[in-house]
């Protein structure tokens, strides 16, 4: 089954197919948050409480998928890619530079999961075309889904809830976490090509500039390109971001129904997903009442100002590569004062920077993985974990400084 139901994704298996991992992860999840409402460990009025606040989330995160899955289907991320390549002129470098680029831009307007769903393939397949070694393009698609995902409330499930609870509106988070995400793109930036893309570079590092993509259906197309400015559009104005992707992937919908009815089916909803960040929720406040808040309250510390703004970005990040960044979050979140700015946003610079020192350390990351192996691309595991943990470790660092020089 194609992760996190993406393009090539199937609604039905096989006969005698096992099912996906994360399929199973998601079900579990599901069935344990269900027991923590229902046999009274999580309140009945907490679990009310928890669902409320996820639900704009949650829609937000159908629609969004949805949009960026049919943009994908219309062509747009080929002819992007392919643009990129041609833009590049045959030089290594200034692909390098384009592909930081339009993986930055993807994941702060479409969500850290929809560059490991999306542009993955796209990279790989790039990499095919043009004669390239697949692992520096695979790296540069999963690094900066994570660390690129600090700038918009949409670009990371985290960020959604860090801007619901400062009570900041989308721009004004922006300026807030600009010169943060400036900062750990700029350290990925270094460290991919000096890890990753200098170490693989061939001869001159020059390749054949490929032909212009040429969309299937010009009109589809220009329909995709037009509700994905609509949402930026929206967002930019401050609509709710679950209203924005809804009227934008509305948009597309529409265009599909007219042109190309057979793309649509159930398995564009990302289910799996949806399920999977409901039944995380409830679990991980289940955990907090019963000793995971206490823990995580003797990581971060009393401590305010630059040392505990480091301490707490050390502690997202930390919790993220044990567990996972999303309830590594969470739980960080409900212990923290709710006028405490400075560590609320150096820990969502760990749980969003941090999680790329261990594979499960965040979905995106999870999700890339099964990506990359399904293309038959096999990346160095001791090589992954350390290079990971090095960017973990210098980015987060560079981020909370830049929080802490420009708050």
């Amino acid at each position: 089954m194609d992760p996190a139901g993406g393009p090539n994704a199937r609604t039905e298996r096989a006969p005698g197919r096992r099912a996906h991992p994360l399929d199973v992860v998601a079900v579990v999840l599901a069935v344990a948050g269900a027991g923590c409402a229902l046999t009274g460990l999580l309140p009945r009025a907490e679990a009310v409480a928890t669902v409320q606040r996820i639900l704009p989330l949650l829609l937000f995160l159908a629609t969004v998928v949805v949009l960026a899955e049919l943009t994908a289907v219309a062509g747009v991320f080929d002819a992007v890619a392919t643009r990129l390549a041609i833009a590049a002129r045959g030089r290594y470098a200034a692909l390098f530079g384009l592909c930081v680029g339009f993986a930055s831009l993807t994941t702060i307007v479409l969500n850290l999961d929809t560059t490991a769903v999306l542009l993955t393939p796209v990279m790989l397949a790039l990499a095919r075309r043009l004669g390239l070694p697949a692992v520096p393009l695979a790296m540069t698609t999963v690094w900066l889904a994570n660390t690129a995902s600090l700038l918009l409330p949409v670009s990371n499930l985290t960020n959604l809830l860090a801007a619901d609870r400062i009570e900041l509106a989308p721009l004004s988070y922006a300026a807030r976490m600009a010169a943060p995400q400036l900062a750990a793109v700029a350290v990925t930036a270094v460290l991919l090509w000096f890890c990753w893309w200098r170490p693989s570079r061939r001869g001159g590092g020059g390749f054949r500039t490929p032909s212009r993509h040429v969309p299937a259906d010009r009109w589809l197309y220009r329909t995709a390109v037009a509700g994905c400015l609509l949402f930026v559009a929206g967002i930019l104005a401050g609509v709710p971001i679950g209203l924005a992707s809804t009227v934008a992937a509305g948009l597309v919908l529409a265009g599909f129904l007219v042109r190309s009815r057979g793309a649509l089916r159930p398995g564009l909803v990302p289910w799996r997903l949806l399920v999977f960040v409901t039944g995380l929720f409830l679990v991980v406040q289940t955990l907090g009442r019963y000793g995971l808040d206490d823990l995580v309250g003797w990581l971060l510390g009393p401590a305010g100002g630059a040392l505990g703004a480091l301490r707490a970005g050390g502690t997202g990040a930390l919790l993220s590569n044990l567990v996972n960044n999303l309830p590594a979050y969470v739980a960080g979140e409900a212990v923290l004062p709710v006028g405490d700015e400075p560590r609320l946003l150096a820990l969502l610079i760990g749980t969003n920077v941090g999680p790329l020192a261990t594979p499960w350390a965040s979905l995106a990351t999870l999700i890339w993985y099964e990506r990359c192996r399904a293309a038959g691309v096999t990346v160095p595991t001791s090589r992954f974990l350390v290079t990971g943990a090095l960017l973990a470790v210098t980015a987060t660092l560079a981020a909370v400084a830049a929080l802490l020089l420009t708050g």
